[in-house]
């Protein structure tokens, strides 16, 4: 079984400045936790026990989010309030978290570098720590089932809008099953107009321990970044890649429009909650106004 899921999350997120400079975007509320916390509870979902967060020193507090803090818990149990952090304490049962920093911001393929001795030569789950899912099927466990399946590194897609396949690495080759495809090729962020096809890479991974020697041949690119995007194309060399089709929508905590999108997509699914957002949204729309 899948044990070990590594979370990457030490970038600057940049696109959300100014108010990723002192809160990590990793750690930006999607209603009542920080969206870093979806992740960890997708991956627990899935039957991982062992996460190992990639962090920046700027982001410590990515770190003592997922930390006990005996204060607060004694403050919250003296006035009968140990409800809020609930959600926090059982995952705390299910999984071992625990974090490494990487010292500078040198590509996604970098941070990975940082979890091989985590990984310890298994096939271990790379989820984006900004992006989470909504639906019946989260991606971590549609990823351990197919890896299951066909014994390969295994990349969770998405279709997406022809005009936006620029924002993405999107790969190509033949559907070998309904929402399967095994991978021929690779690219980052093709121009408009050269795209060999719109399945883009949504940010969820399962790499089986060959990613390493791929990554210790791929050179440094663009602002002395390692591109996981290029370990991946030689990682194609070696053997079958396959991809999925994601089951879930994917929502984007990096992007401000997203994340405030995501909010209410989420807020939608609590009965409670959205009777008391809804009149506030119908108002602002029918005044013309915008959410």
């Amino acid at each position: 079984m899948i044990r070990k899921a590594v979370i990457p999350a030490a970038g600057f997120g940049t696109r959300m400045l100014p108010a990723a400079k002192a809160v990590p975007k990793e750690l930006l509320p999607v209603l009542d936790r920080p969206a870093i916390q979806y992740v960890v509870e997708e991956a627990a979902a899935a039957g991982v026990d062992d996460v190992l967060l990639i962090v920046s020193r700027h982001k410590r507090a990515i770190e003592d989010h997922f930390d006990r803090d005996g204060e607060l818990e004694s403050r919250l149990k003296s006035g009968g309030r140990m409800e809020l952090l609930a959600s926090l304490n059982a995952l705390a049962a299910k999984v071992k978290i625990h974090s490494v920093r990487q010292a500078e911001m040198r590509g996604l393929g970098d941070a990975m570098n940082h979890a091989r001795r985590f990984a310890a030569g298994q096939p271990v789950l790379c989820m984006l720590g900004d992006a989470i899912f909504s639906g019946p099927k989260l991606p971590a466990a549609e990823l351990i089932v197919a890896h299951e399946k066909f014994k390969t590194s295994v990349i969770g897609l998405e279709e997406v809008p022809l005009e936006k396949t620029e924002r993405y690495g999107i790969v190509s080759g033949p559907m070998i099953e309904e929402g399967v495809l095994r991978i021929e090729s690779v690219v980052e962020k093709p121009p408009r107009g050269s795209t060999p096809s719109r399945l883009a890479i949504a940010g969820r991974y399962l790499l089986t321990p060959d990613i390493y020697d791929c990554l210790d041949q791929t050179p440094p690119g663009g602002g002395g970044e390692i591109q996981l995007t290029d370990a991946l194309r030689r990682l194609l060399k070696c053997g079958a890649v396959h991809g999925i089709v994601l089951s879930a929508r994917r929502h984007d905590i990096g992007d401000l429009a997203d994340w405030l999108a995501t909010n209410l997509i989420f807020a939608a699914g609590d009965i409670n909650l959205w009777s008391k957002l809804a009149p506030m949204v119908r108002s602002l729309l029918d005044n013309g106004k915008h959410c």
